[in-house]
């Protein structure tokens, strides 16, 4: 599979061979609230395989699409223990800690699988943009713009794929990809 993002080569020189080994691309560190009022950090997904997108509860366009997706890869490979869900709200002024759990209770989603996080809007902004190369914008009163990608993000914190969260054929081909990641690990 591939590694989506910048990478640099890192030159190395041994007894007089000049050798590049390839630093890819990963997610940078990031601190955020979950609704369980729980921080969720790198840490959290340590030595886990794990699914990001960003949302916003109130969304009327393509969240829920994208929403529906989501729980259908979350059903569909439940028994896989070494895979979470991280959904980062891009309008945390109306997705508050307590809006975020009644919306993961709906769903009827776990905690321990499933992260929906908030905090301060520049943070997930400025996260989003760097660590996924997610475009998103807020347009005042004409709305939130995101992405509606699903990221693939393997235990190294590298980027393995973007998918189209409105697209059931994308999505389909997020469920076949986790299956070969998670062979790389095996």
């Amino acid at each position: 599979m591939p590694y989506l993002g910048r990478h640099d080569i890192v030159r190395n020189e041994n007894d007089g061979q000049v050798s590049g080994d390839t630093v890819f691309h990963t997610i940078g560190e990031f601190r955020f609230v979950n609704q369980d009022s729980s921080w969720t950090t790198n840490e959290t997904f340590s030595g886990k395989i794990y699914v990001a997108d960003f949302f916003f509860t109130s969304c009327p366009d393509i969240c829920p699409k994208m929403n529906t997706q989501m729980l259908r890869v979350y059903d569909s490979l439940s028994a896989m223990t070494d895979l979470a869900f991280l959904s980062y709200t891009v309008d945390p002024v109306t997705d508050s800690v307590h809006v975020l759990k009644d919306f993961a209770d709906r769903l009827g989603v776990t905690s321990d699988r499933w992260h929906f996080v908030t905090g301060e809007k520049e943070a997930l902004f400025k996260h989003g943009q760097v660590s996924y190369m997610a475009s998103m914008a807020d347009e005042g009163e004409g709305g939130i713009v995101h992405s509606g990608r699903f990221f693939l993000i393997d235990k190294e914190r590298r980027v393995r794929g973007a998918y189209d969260g409105t697209s059931e054929l994308e999505v389909n081909d997020l469920i076949r990809d986790i299956g070969r990641l998670a062979k790389e690990y095996e």
